[in-house]
């Protein structure tokens, strides 16, 4: 498949980086393919539950870079994937595995997706997508309590430990390697506008 373009959408948890690749989808169906960084997480099966709990999933060392790398490589050449699964309720990676076919435009989202230069380097376009801290850590736990079964108490604690803490030591520094920064999270009409203007150029001209 020739004339992949992939587009990196980063930002800090809670930032609105899913409400823009959902629109991005919408509007235009099966010529998006969207791989989610949170997939890459390492697997740990040799660790108990309970030491699986204690890791920092907030530092980059958390993911499998080679394997996001090798795999986007692969949808660029126009070759499926076999992507992970990650389940959040035993904090470790699924033995399951979904096949993820390429499509000329490709989105990888994730908090740390502009840090690894390998990775970076993968992408077209580097949109970066920002929010104020407090309307972050918000939407942080109606996700995770609702979405993924997590206390209230775990949700804040992790915050304070290390969401915080990572945020500020790799996800913001990345802001700099962005083509693109969109204010105001995910409800930037006008960013996203723009954004989708060109995509479809580059579908147009693909």
């Amino acid at each position: 498949m020739a004339d992949i373009i992939v587009i990196g959408i980063a930002g800090g948890t809670g930032s609105g980086k899913t409400t823009i690749t959902h629109e991005i989808e919408r509007a235009l169906g099966s010529d998006v393919t969207v791989i989610t960084h949170d997939s890459y997480y390492r697997a740990h099966h040799e660790l108990s539950y309970e030491e699986r709990v204690l890791l920092n999933y907030d530092h980059p060392d958390s993911y499998d870079t080679e394997m996001i790398v090798r795999d986007i490589a692969s949808l660029k050449r126009g070759e499926p994937i076999q992507c992970p699964i990650y389940d959040y309720t035993i904090y470790d990676r699924s033995e399951e595995f979904v096949t993820i076919e390429p499509s000329p435009v490709i989105i990888v989202e994730g908090i740390m997706i502009f840090h690894p230069e390998e990775l970076r380097e993968l992408m077209d376009i580097k949109v970066f997508v920002d929010a104020d801290a407090d309307v972050r850590i918000l939407r942080r736990i109606v996700r995770d309590v609702k979405e993924r079964g997590r206390s209230l108490d775990s949700v804040i604690n992790q915050d304070l430990s290390t969401v915080k803490p990572m945020h500020e030591a790799f996800v913001e520094p990345s802001k700099r390697y962005a083509d693109v920064i969109v204010p105001v999270g995910g409800q930037n009409v006008v960013a996203l506008e723009m954004l989708l203007g060109r995509i479809q150029a580059h579908l147009r001209h693909s």
